[in-house]
């Protein structure tokens, strides 16, 4: 996989960097702020906006996806190689940030995909820009309020019980893709991405005008399950279908043992057919 520059964008050199799955991102500026993304394959643009977590890589997922789609990887502000900017204070700046970084790529629409808090952002994107906006996948997605089922609190989970929360059971078999080279750089470049994930969603957790915002969403989605998060119970991911007026539920089952909220990792070759033929299924017309 190599990062697409375009037009508007440049190589960033950071140095020797020699962990499992990692490439150099392409950088473009976005209004002062050095925006790193990584890019690969062709056909219609996709774009996958990531969770907390698992950035400066070029995953498995997306190079399966990459092999059907046009696939754009952005960092969020305060993630991965993108800056924390002083301006970062909530969702509607980062929608912002993203209706911008599009123009610069020359994005007119795209099919928008997002993980976790990623599905959060890509939802929040598609209730103020949905013309903008082909197709919505969110997988695992935070962002919704359902009486009596919280979610997990992330900010207080202990690194001994991130690991089983997010895998649905051990992360031992997922440690090549847990460091960041060596320990500092792992803890150094986590406690950034907390600090970012903080000004996104400290308080609330959620947002209570999601229920009525997403029926601007009229393109065709789909909400993407695990069959066993620890994070977000299922009771969210069938009030999504309820509140996105075209959208199906869909479950990723794994292979000899559950998936969990970290599925994008668990079950990629599965995870990337049921995307990529959504994509197809709504540029020919034929979602069901």
């Amino acid at each position: 996989m190599s990062a697409q520059s375009g037009a508007a964008g440049q190589q960033a050199d950071h140095g020797e960097r020699s962990w499992r799955y990692y490439t150099e991102p392409a950088v473009v500026d976005v209004r002062g702020l050095p925006t790193a993304y990584r890019r690969d394959g062709r056909g219609e643009p996709v774009v996958y906006l990531h969770g907390a977590g698992l950035t400066r890589r070029w995953l498995p997922l997306f190079d399966q996806m990459a092999r059907r789609v046009d696939l754009i990887v952005p960092e969020h502000p305060g993630f991965g190689d993108t800056p924390l900017p002083t301006w970062l204070d909530g969702f509607c700046d980062a929608v912002l940030h993203y209706d911008e970084l599009f123009d610069r790529l020359d994005l007119e629409a795209v099919h928008l995909v997002g993980h976790s808090v990623g599905g959060w952002l890509a939802a929040e994107y598609a209730t103020f820009y949905p013309r903008r906006v082909k197709s919505l996948t969110l997988i695992a997605p935070l962002g919704l309020r359902v009486t009596d089922h919280p979610i997990c609190d992330i900010f207080r989970l202990t690194p001994d019980e991130a690991g089983p929360a997010l895998f649905s059971g051990p992360a031992d078999p997922y440690a090549e893709y847990l460091s960041d080279g060596n320990e500092v750089e792992t803890l150094v470049q986590g406690y950034g991405e907390l600090t970012a994930l903080g000004r996104l969603m400290w308080n609330p957790r959620y947002d209570v005008k999601l229920d009525r915002r997403l029926g601007r969403v009229t393109c065709p989605a789909v909400v993407v399950t695990p069959n066993e998060d620890r994070i977000v119970p299922r009771a969210h991911f069938e009030r999504w279908t309820e509140l996105l007026p075209n959208a199906r539920l869909e479950t990723i089952a794994g292979t000899g043992s559950p998936t969990g909220h970290l599925l994008i990792i668990q079950e990629p070759g599965k995870l990337a057919d049921l995307v990529t033929d959504f994509v197809a299924s709504v540029i020919a017309g034929t979602t069901r």
